[in-house]
């Protein structure tokens, strides 16, 4: 009987169709050996809309109001004997010169800017006092034009409304009750008597000036008087150089007679020996080139 041939079988190589094991330690990871037919990357989800941020600014900070400017303060100056509103204005500096003055201190001094008294309180604005230029001889003449006219023509409205009332027809009167308290308004006030001698003179001269606005004190104009006359209204200088010229000085404040006709106020007497007259045209002279007659301190 023929031997029986050894058959080696095959060794076959067993590869697992499912999983193969890799060690890890004594671990089983299981993982695919067999790559999908169709390899393709995943296409990854959408990645999310990052929202746009809108940048706001912060808002601006509210400005404070401005505080308004305080008032500038004020200085007060006390009327010393000589002083007058003008002298004062013109030492301060003050704008809008004795009227301004007086407008800003009308409730201390009164209804006549010509009477101030020693001790007297004024208020000075700090904001008015600034420098004031001397002003040039035109602005000096365009100046006295100016003044010329507006004496003028307060005289001339004064005049017309004189002769206005003078004229009224009398139907135009009121009648029955209504015209009782019209009446009683209009009653003209008690004329202010003065003393005929110098005192009296330079008071009745006071109030005529404070009527036409010419500054001036009754210490600037006694001072002037007694020393121009001494006090005497016939008192008359036949021997400086306006006698000379055949214009010479006469009265209590000694004017000569062409400037008595330029400056003579309205309501006195056209004689220049009157002391009133005599007294209010100086003044009115005076106020027109130094500022004021409390400014003259010779002859002028």
């Amino acid at each position: 009987m023929p031997a029986h041939g050894k058959h080696r079988r095959p060794r076959r190589n067993h590869v697992s169709r499912g999983l193969a094991l890799v060690g890890t330690g004594g671990a089983a990871l299981s993982l695919p050996l067999i790559a999908p037919a169709t390899a393709g990357a995943a296409t990854p989800a959408a990645a999310p809309e990052i929202a746009a941020k809108t940048f706001t600014a912060p808002a601006a900070a509210p400005v404070a109001a401005k505080a308004p400017a305080a008032p500038a303060a004020a200085r007060t100056y006390t009327v010393v004997s000589g002083d007058s509103l003008s002298l004062i204005a013109h030492k301060k500096g003050i704008q809008g010169g004795w009227k301004s003055l007086y407008r800003a201190n009308q409730s201390a001094v009164g209804d006549n800017p010509s009477l101030i008294h020693p001790g007297l309180e004024l208020t000075i604005h700090r904001g008015s006092a600034e420098a004031v230029p001397a002003p040039t001889k035109k602005q000096e003449k365009t100046e006295r034009k100016t003044t010329a006219k507006a004496k003028k023509s307060a005289t001339d409205d004064r005049a017309s409304r004189s002769e206005r009332r003078a004229t009224a027809p009398a139907s135009d009167a009121p009648t029955g009750a209504s015209a009782a308290a019209p009446a009683a308004a209009s009653a003209p006030a008690a004329v202010a008597q003065y003393a005929d001698n110098l005192d009296g003179w330079i008071r009745q001269s006071l109030d005529i000036m404070a009527q036409h606005g010419i500054p001036g004190s009754y210490e600037g104009i006694h001072r002037n008087i007694m020393r121009e006359s001494s006090g005497n209204p016939r008192a008359i200088n036949n021997w400086d150089i306006n006698a000379v010229n055949g214009t010479p000085s006469k009265g209590l404040l000694q004017v000569i007679e062409p400037t008595f006709l330029a400056y003579h106020v309205p309501g006195t007497s056209t004689d220049l020996y009157d002391p009133v007259a005599n007294i209010t045209a100086a003044c009115n002279y005076a106020a027109d080139r130094y500022g004021s007659i409390d400014n003259v301190y010779g002859a002028y």
